[in-house]
């Protein structure tokens, strides 16, 4: 359960004053937010997304910079969580510039879409949908073993809009059908999604060394919680991809047994989305109270 701060609080009261309201749809890595996202959007009128770096409204993107578009690590996690000052800022501008009533922020864990909300100062998510929702069980195991074995990502929005700034990561386009809610049969919404493979994704299943890994870990740490530091990481390799021990330095006060399953979870998703890197396992040990 995530607790929100008093400007938390008054922003979200404003902004229900206003009649505007905040959705996030999340999901670990690779169960199909993306391909999704347009379909929640549809069934809530919700008119504007928030995926991987970017401000999408309808079939535009409108502000921000795609986190797939980025070929190093560090680069890719920092765009996708709004940490660039410009690219904040442009989103901030943009979001008061249109006019709207709901958004949905699309991310692996509600900490993460709590985050992305502060930052674009946004109240929290008022409704948190799970991929499971709008997936089924065998649809999202399908995805995964797509994006695992095949790196390709989707962003929702026309083939035509990806072109235009990032042609060399265009690898395919898909159109989906969709009822819109009047029983007419003839009456169907119809999405463009471009199929992407993003720069960090290009390079397949890598090696890596185990300072890299350790600083990786150390940054997915500082986003996820800034008060938990990593004193030490292990790191082994078997068929599966890389099995980590992560040895943590965590405040006396800190609520961390709640958390520890979304912290493995946002790791290892970040790790493989942003990195390229497959982490079969993650074993996180408290070595030291502060």
């Amino acid at each position: 359960m995530i607790v929100l701060s008093m400007d938390n609080l008054f922003r979200k009261m404003i902004w229900k004053l206003k009649g505007k309201h905040v959705y996030a749809l999340v999901g670990r890595s690779g169960t199909g937010k993306s391909f999704r996202s347009k379909l929640v959007a549809e069934k809530y009128g919700i008119e504007m997304i928030v995926d991987d770096g970017l401000l999408i409204m309808g079939d535009k993107i409108i502000a921000g910079k795609s986190a797939k578009r980025e070929q190093v690590f560090l680069k890719a996690i920092k765009t996708a969580l709004f940490d660039n000052d410009e690219q904040r800022q442009e989103v901030i501008d943009s979001l008061q510039k249109h006019s709207f009533k709901r958004i949905l922020i699309l991310g692996t864990s509600e900490r993460m879409v709590v985050k992305i909300a502060s930052r674009l100062k946004l109240p929290a998510p008022s409704k948190v949908f799970k991929i499971e929702e709008f997936a089924s069980k065998e649809e999202i195991e399908t995805a995964i073993q797509i994006r695992s074995s095949e790196g390709k990502h989707v962003i929702p929005v026309p083939t035509i809009e990806i072109t235009r700034n990032y042609p060399q990561i265009v690898y395919d386009s898909m159109r989906i059908f969709f009822k819109k809610r009047l029983p007419v049969p003839w009456k169907k919404k119809v999405f463009e999604k471009t199929i992407v493979r993003p720069e960090f994704g290009k390079r397949g299943k890598i090696t890596i060394s185990e300072a890299a890994l350790g600083q990786m870990v150390v940054h997915c740490l500082d986003e996820f919680d800034e008060t938990i530091k990593v004193k030490k990481v292990l790191v082994k390799h078997d068929a599966e991809g890389y099995i980590l021990t992560v040895k943590l330095k965590v405040p006396m006060k800190s609520q961390i047994s709640g958390i520890l399953k979304e912290l493995q979870q946002y790791i290892a998703d970040s790790l493989e989305r942003y990195g390229g890197v497959i982490v079969s396992q993650i074993h996180i040990e408290i070595d030291d109270w502060v």
